[in-house]
């Protein structure tokens, strides 16, 4: 996951659910993900391993809890997942695992500036979401004008100058 639930909160104040804050943290990060065309693995933390039980039996000092790993070169577990609790070299992810041989298990590692862009991006979501498509609301003497979210104001459903984080992280499709 780029942030928790409980960083995001550090900056956004909001009575949603946290498992509910969970599920849109995690769609956020595959679309930034999808459209950056990278998957923000630190290949130096990589390891080839055989996995037995739903639990990943892996030694290492570089994961901790809280890290995102991906799981990648197999059949059957193959995606990102969330180290829960590490404890005698046994490392409980967020969902089990079926067994297998040689998977590549790599961390992944979001710089600051795409963490802050999620918290921005989520505060957004929060606070005006269910405003889209309302370009002005006049009430009596009062009236407020909306953000356009045509086609050439927003990208991926946001305003286009909250996704402009993205742009240097772009990798070229082949």
């Amino acid at each position: 996951m780029i942030i928790s639930v409980k960083q995001l909160k550090k900056h956004v104040s909001t009575a949603i659910d946290d498992e509910v804050l969970a599920d849109r943290l995690s769609a956020l990060e595959l679309l930034i993900r999808k459209t950056t065309n990278n998957n923000f693995q630190n290949r130096n933390i990589r390891f080839e391993v055989d996995i037995s039980s739903p639990k990943l039996a892996l030694d290492t000092p570089y994961l901790k809890p809280g890290d995102t790993v991906q799981i990648s070169q197999s059949k059957l577990n193959d995606g990102l997942y969330v180290i829960l609790k590490i404890e005698d070299g046994v490392i409980t992810l967020d969902r089990d695992l079926y067994p297998e041989d040689k998977v590549l298990i790599t961390k992944v590692e979001y710089p600051m500036d795409i963490k802050m862009g999620v918290v921005n991006l989520m505060k957004w979501e929060i606070e005006n979401r269910d405003k889209v498509g309302i370009a002005s609301e006049t009430i009596s003497r009062h009236s407020v004008t909306y953000f356009n979210m045509d086609g050439d104001n927003s990208t991926l459903g946001y305003p286009k100058s909250l996704t402009g984080f993205l742009k240097p992280y772009m990798k070229a499709r082949f």
